[in-house]
């Protein structure tokens, strides 16, 4: 694996981003920038980075930011290493981001996608799940209409605790960035997925977990699947998933839509009084077709759906339960499905009806912004990950998805730069030299472990997937897939059957299109 190499972001870089490359296993300490013509348009020194431990390499870093002028380059060191051409412009950044969002189309359940829209990946209307069963463990007769949503990830599974993270960070996204959003479809395609929400509410006000096939499919298209579906499971977690997403959704679409919006609040409000009556039901402990997404611990879900119902309705029922909140939630660098928190975190810094509160969360998420800088200061990759979990590359995105919410008061131009960086090494300034966004360079995925990509007779996955990345636990080589290194920092295979490094996701994708609408906006 120790051979001479670049890695730099595969697309290009905006303009006025910071334009930084890494050149590993040379012995070479300066570098040329060409032009089309093969004219040198810029040099300058390698400064050395040291060994990064995760894959033992020897690494240089490279930085021709004064380099602004729109055009295609390529990187070169010594007389045979030569980067792929890329480009200097602001167009891919727009570009990248309607891609990361048609992927949640592409996602799309229970409707036709036509050629239209979908192009050579249209596919007929398939799991419509408008009158499927409850499954046994529920002891529950009759039938559901649980129609719509997405599916969650690389199976064809639909899941409120996943659903509502990624939901939750769009809506953010078309909070925080509504000029640049109006220029895509993503507000279309938020809707679609919490009218599924709505659908997954019983008339109690609990949120049923999810919806599962009996057993996992095959790598077939979804309208020749054959294994029943089933509405599994009412949690206290999905149910306050739902409470957390639906308040936000309300005041997205309270401009756009008054009373859909009234709708979601009431839901999320209603949803949130049946967690209070039903504190600690647990998930659906079944994985006979479909992910467990098991969680015990509920007050931080229970945290995040407070703070964003107190936001949309200032109501002072909240305030002494904020306050408990405040003084024993954590606050961690980024979201996930299992710890969401950080929704909580922002909810409260963005409000303005408590300033003690908005100011102990503005701290709060200031720490974690200042930590995931320093951690990227010490890497030479320039990430703040020295460890490498499932989804890892959603984990990057959600940094960079914290430090792109701080810098709505603190503008500070070095955390747009960082915000930059994660995703240069998202397109391909990592390791593996991959773009791990499907459709996006040369080197990007093309067998991704998504079962519509891998099913649909397309030569091209569909695009605007972001896969896991490097997953150093590598929970899939027990079904034969093949890695290239030992080393952590080498744990990703671009094999189909590579579950653990080469799914994708909607809570993957989510932060990206976040931190993309962040980047578009500012570039």
């Amino acid at each position: 694996m120790k051979k001479p190499a670049l890695r730099y972001n595969h697309i290009g870089y905006a303009p006025l981003a910071p334009k930084y490359f890494l050149a590993v296993e040379t012995s070479f300490s300066s570098f040329e920038v060409l032009d089309e013509l093969n004219e040198v348009v810029y040099s300058g020194e390698l400064i050395s980075r040291g060994v990064w431990p995760p894959t033992e390499e020897n690494t240089l870093f490279g930085d021709f930011s004064a380099l602004q002028k729109n055009g295609k380059y390529r990187i070169v060191v010594g007389d045979a290493l030569k980067s792929e051409w890329f480009t200097i412009g602001g167009g891919w950044l727009s570009a990248q981001l309607n891609a990361n969002i048609k992927s949640f189309y592409y996602q799309r359940t229970g409707v036709e996608l036509v050629p239209e829209r979908a192009g050579k990946w249209a596919r007929p209307a398939a799991h419509l799940d408008d009158d499927i069963p409850f499954h046994s463990s529920m002891n529950r007769s009759g039938t559901w209409n649980a129609h719509g949503g997405w599916y969650d990830a690389g199976d064809y599974g639909k899941y409120i605790v996943n659903a509502g993270v990624s939901v939750s960070t769009l809506l953010l996204a078309c909070e925080l960035y509504p000029e640049t959003i109006k220029k895509t479809e993503l507000i279309e395609e938020v809707r679609f997925e919490l009218e599924w929400f709505l659908r997954m509410q019983d008339h109690d006000g609990g949120v049923f977990f999810k919806i599962s096939p009996d057993r996992w499919d095959s790598f077939i298209p979804p309208h020749q699947t054959v294994h029943q579906r089933r509405v599994l499971g009412k949690s206290t977690t999905s149910t306050l998933n739902f409470a957390g997403s639906l308040a936000l959704a309300h005041r997205v679409f309270n401009h756009i839509d008054p009373e859909w919006a009234k709708t979601c609040l009431e839901k999320a409000i209603k949803a949130y009084q049946w967690a209070q009556l039903n504190p600690e039901v647990s998930y659906p402990d079944n994985t006979e077709g479909s992910g467990p997404y098991g969680d015990e611990n509920y007050s931080d879900e229970f945290f995040w759906a407070r703070a964003m119902l107190f936001r949309e309705t200032q109501d002072s029922v909240f305030i002494e339960d904020l306050k408990r909140d405040v003084a024993t939630q954590t606050v961690l660098l980024d979201i996930s499905w299992r710890d969401t928190q950080n929704l909580g975190w922002i909810a409260l810094s963005l409000q303005n009806s408590d300033l003690s509160l908005q100011s102990i969360a503005r701290r709060k998420l200031e720490g974690s912004a200042a930590e995931i800088e320093k951690r990227s200061a010490e890497s030479a990759y320039r990430i703040a990950l020295s460890t490498f979990q499932w989804g890892s590359n959603g984990e990057i995105a959600n940094q960079a998805l914290t430090l792109a919410v701080v810098n709505e008061w603190l503008k500070i131009d070095k955390y747009t730069e960082l915000v930059s960086e994660f995703v240069d090494y998202i397109y391909g300034r990592n390791p593996m030299n991959v773009s791990f966004v499907t459709g996006s360079a040369w080197s990007s995925p093309m067998f991704p472990h998504h079962r519509l990509s891998g099913s649909d007779e397309v030569e091209e996955p569909v695009p605007g997937l972001l896969v896991g990345g490097l997953n150093e636990h590598r929970q899939d080589t027990r079904r034969a897939v093949a890695y290239e290194s030992e080393l952590p920092g080498f744990s990703y295979s671009g094999a189909q059957g590579s579950f653990a490094s080469n799914e994708t996701a909607i809570n993957w994708n989510a932060p990206l299109t976040f931190v993309l609408a962040y980047l578009a906006s500012k570039y």
